[in-house]
């Protein structure tokens, strides 16, 4: 049985068709790539696996149980955390604070969610930020913040909305190492993102969205030489033959 199984996803906004007929399974300590153009339904899949969309038909079924219909709230506590594209901190509160909310998902305890949140900062190398408020950080320290707050709720599956997204090469490379070490975990990733230089290093598996659909899945090098894919998205500066 696959770890994480999508299947016959669609979703409908009006006349929008945001997700058509879409399929996916990812096995547990993978790292999963989910690209494709803007609008191409990327998004509204992660939307639907954490359950803040119920799709209109299809399954998601994460560890043998059927996410659709539950409430976000327990997709998390089943071990599904993710971050948001744009991200929104408490502005009014210390980043310490923020991590504190994603860590009260397992327990009620002050002072062991605390602890939780302070580990996960030294695990980023973000400890020393910990007393600053929402509304003075960098971009680079929002995306930071918004991974440590998933990680607070101790995920299984972590869904990356763009996490690189503003940063700098040395950002990025930094975040690439941190992701790894969040696999060697033993975390599963699906990683919605626009640099392709990014995905194709980090990921073991690339699926290509376009207009809601699946277009091509497989191997960096595989997504990387396909035709339909050059011409739907990643054009002739990602082909390697």
């Amino acid at each position: 049985m696959n770890w994480l199984f999508v299947e016959k996803l669609n979703k409908r906004f009006g006349g929008l068709v945001a997700v058509r007929d879409f399929d996916m399974t990812v096995e547990e300590r993978e790292i999963v790539g989910l690209i494709g153009p803007n609008g191409a339904g990327k998004t509204t899949v992660f939307n639907i696996i954490a359950c803040y969309y119920q799709p209109d038909s299809g399954r998601v079924i994460f560890q043998g149980k059927d996410l659709v219909g539950m409430k976000p709230f327990h997709v998390c506590k089943l071990g599904i955390a993710r971050t948001f594209q744009v991200t929104k901190p408490f502005i009014n509160n210390t980043v310490l604070e923020n991590v504190m909310v994603g860590a009260f998902i397992r327990t009620s305890n002050t002072r062991l969610a605390k602890k939780k949140a302070l580990e996960i900062l030294e695990e980023l190398d973000f400890l020393e930020r910990k007393d600053a408020l929402g509304i003075e950080l960098t971009t680079v320290d929002h995306k930071r913040l918004e991974l440590a707050r998933a990680l607070a709720t101790d995920p299984k599956l972590l869904l990356l909305d763009e996490v690189m997204a503003g940063l700098t090469p040395a950002e990025k490379m930094s975040m690439l190492n941190l992701l790894r070490n969040i696999q060697k975990q033993g975390i599963t990733l699906i990683v919605v993102e626009h640099d392709m230089k990014a995905v194709m290093n980090l990921c073991e598996r690339i699926i290509l969205m376009h207009r809601g659909e699946k277009l091509i899945e497989g191997p960096p090098s595989l997504v990387a030489n396909n035709p339909r894919a050059i011409a739907a998205y990643l054009g002739e500066d990602y082909a390697t033959a």
